[in-house]
């Protein structure tokens, strides 16, 4: 019996992460990802899936594939609704690592933190609304590919 989820996670056109604190959020996601998600494409059957995250032509591309990595289909969405909350993250995830790396004070580290959880829910009800009838995926799912879509915004 099938399962309706993700069991790999590629990033063919990614960048380099542009820091080792980058690499590792990266890392972080995907292995949460892989360790619990909820992927049901419409229309594929059981699952469970491979998927292959890319931005093409100023898209982002959901190329889900099958256990096998075979290719079943590829959904498209634009990137408009998506780039005030990838630049927010990215600004974020940049201000979090110079305050932990630089010592600040457990307050602003919290506050950081704080803004970069709201951002990341305000992401993930975007990307759950923008896959609706396409891909479901629960909320915590939804959160963990979005931290990937904006590692594959990340400048070196």
């Amino acid at each position: 019996m099938g399962e309706r989820r993700l069991i790999r996670i590629e990033l063919p056109d990614a960048p380099p992460p542009p820091s080792t604190y980058a690499e590792a959020d990266r890392r972080q996601a995907i292995d949460d990802l892989l360790r619990g998600n909820s992927f049901a494409p419409a229309g594929l059957g059981p699952g469970p899936f491979s998927l292959h995250l890319m931005v093409r032509e100023g898209r982002l591309v959901f190329d889900i594939r099958d256990a096998d990595d075979r290719p079943l289909r590829a959904i498209i969405l634009v990137l408009g609704p998506f780039r005030r909350l990838i630049k927010d993250y990215l600004m974020l995830v940049a201000n979090h690592e110079e305050a932990v790396t630089t010592g600040a004070m457990d307050a602003r580290v919290q506050a950081i933190d704080m803004g970069r959880r709201g951002l990341h829910n305000e992401a993930a009800e975007l990307l759950t609304l923008r896959l609706e009838g396409r891909i479901d995926v629960d909320f915590e799912t939804a959160r963990r590919l979005f931290t990937l879509v904006a590692a594959l915004h990340q400048r070196v």
